[in-house]
């Protein structure tokens, strides 16, 4: 039974490519050789026609005055293709005159063929004999002679094979040196991608390495410039998410440090002021655990394109600022919502989108004072949209009135807000808001 978990065996490029270098040279070779068949079987159908063609004029020009007296068979032996043998019947007013090989009767030629090509089978106890015939007629005072020259068809069969092993031979002998150059060369050039391929295995993307871009083709330098950009972006998600372990270790170590001392003295004395304080603390540290599960589930629930939804930004600020009214008011702030006429519309996670805004709305009632205003505020213009949680409440961290990023001690809170905004495609800032708003914190979305 085959092991799902074992890992799939992959064909190699060069394997691939080199299944394809041989298909093609199997493809040219073959051409080649159908090729070089019919050349050379076409050039020995010109080259016996024409010779053919030439023994009847010579043998007109001559004109011979007797038969031979032992005439010879055509071509008793084919070792030597390019020797043809031809027989010669020649013909005065009507009459027979020379048969050099007395193949007259045989080919049923009692009188003299039309002038021309022709073919004609010979019947014998081996099987038929094809020739291929040429008639010429004689002008002049030699117009009542006809010379027909016979040639056996076979022998320039042969003659055309033998051309054609000849036309294909010094292929055949160059393919497999072809086939290794090719081999040789495509070694040599996926070499270095193969060793581009090592660095990228080898590369420790943790401890701060990149790709060398020194390379000598084009496609590898912009190859390795999209591959340092892909570690660029997972070391600076490690750093984020080491700042983050670091921002989590420190909530946390500061109410369970308290916790263990305040416990220890409830042990001597437990008053309802320690008593009361550890409880604090726990709520405090069950708070931390709490925002970072919603994360976790927010993320896991949100996984995929298919988590990504038109939302209308104003019901969900809606939506919180009604669930957090009692608290507002029991803490003693006015919490209010500012919102065009117009519905804003975002592409986006709404369980991320609601987690993000709950923690700003929940950071701007338990970071100021009692009896302070709490605004949120949906707008949008023609380049963007987003929502800010603005508070007139002056806090002990409030920046100076210029632009100030998002720090690490901004709190637990607006560290997974900030996470959120970068997995959402947006900008997370604080500012001071209008007048008389003294702290605002803003998700802007590009449109």
């Amino acid at each position: 039974m085959t092991d799902p978990s074992a890992p799939v065996r992959l064909p190699t490029l060069w394997r691939y490519l080199w299944s394809w270098v041989v298909g093609a040279l199997l493809v040219v070779w073959a051409t080649l050789l159908l090729v070089a068949w019919y050349t050379g079987h076409h050039e020995a159908q010109e080259i016996t026609d024409g010779q053919l063609e030439a023994v009847a004029r010579l043998w007109l020009s001559v004109e011979p005055d007797q038969t031979l007296g032992t005439p010879e068979p055509i071509a008793s032996s084919r070792s030597r293709a390019y020797v043809q043998d031809v027989a010669v019947l020649h013909w005065v007013d009507g009459q027979l005159f020379t048969d050099t090989h007395s193949l007259a009767a045989g080919l049923g030629l009692t009188q003299a063929p039309a002038k021309g090509f022709t073919n004609r089978v010979q019947p014998v106890a081996g099987g038929d004999v094809r020739w291929r015939v040429y008639t010429a007629v004689g002008q002049g005072e030699h117009a009542a002679d006809v010379v027909a020259v016979v040639m056996d068809m076979d022998h320039r069969v042969d003659l055309g094979r033998d051309m054609a092993l000849k036309l294909a031979r010094p292929a055949l002998l160059v393919l497999p040196l072809v086939a290794l150059l090719l081999w040789w060369a495509l070694r040599r050039g996926l070499r270095p991608l193969v060793l581009l391929s090592r660095d990228v295995a080898a590369l420790d993307v943790l401890g701060g390495q990149r790709l060398n871009t020194a390379h000598r083709f084009h496609e590898f330098s912009s190859t390795v410039r999209a591959i340092n950009t892909l570690v660029d972006s997972l070391q600076a998600q490690a750093r984020r998410e080491r700042e983050f372990a670091s921002d989590v270790a420190h909530e946390l170590r500061t109410p369970l440090a308290a916790m263990s001392l305040q416990a220890n003295a409830a042990q001597h004395d437990p008053s309802a002021e320690r008593l009361a304080q550890l409880e604090a603390n726990a709520l405090r540290a069950g708070h931390i655990l709490s925002q970072l599960l919603e994360l976790a589930r927010a993320q896991r629930d949100g996984t995929g394109r298919s988590a990504w939804k038109d939302v209308s930004l104003g019901e969900i600020a809606a939506g919180l600022i009604a669930s957090h009214a009692q608290e507002g008011f029991e803490r003693g702030h006015e919490l209010s919502l500012d919102q065009p006429d117009e519905t804003v519309r975002l592409h986006t996670q709404p369980l991320l989108l609601e987690l993000a805004l709950r923690n700003l709305i929940e950071n701007a009632l338990r970071h100021t004072p009692a009896g302070t205003q709490v605004v949120v505020e949906v707008w949008q213009t023609a380049v963007e949209a987003g929502v800010s949680v603005s508070d007139d409440g002056q806090r002990a961290s409030a920046p100076s009135p210029a632009l100030a990023p998002v720090s690490s001690g901004l709190g637990l809170g607006l560290r997974l807000v900030q996470r959120i905004a970068e997995q959402l495609g947006a900008t997370l800032q604080r500012d001071t808001g209008e007048d008389p708003m003294t702290t605002r914190f803003t998700l802007r979305w590009p449109r």
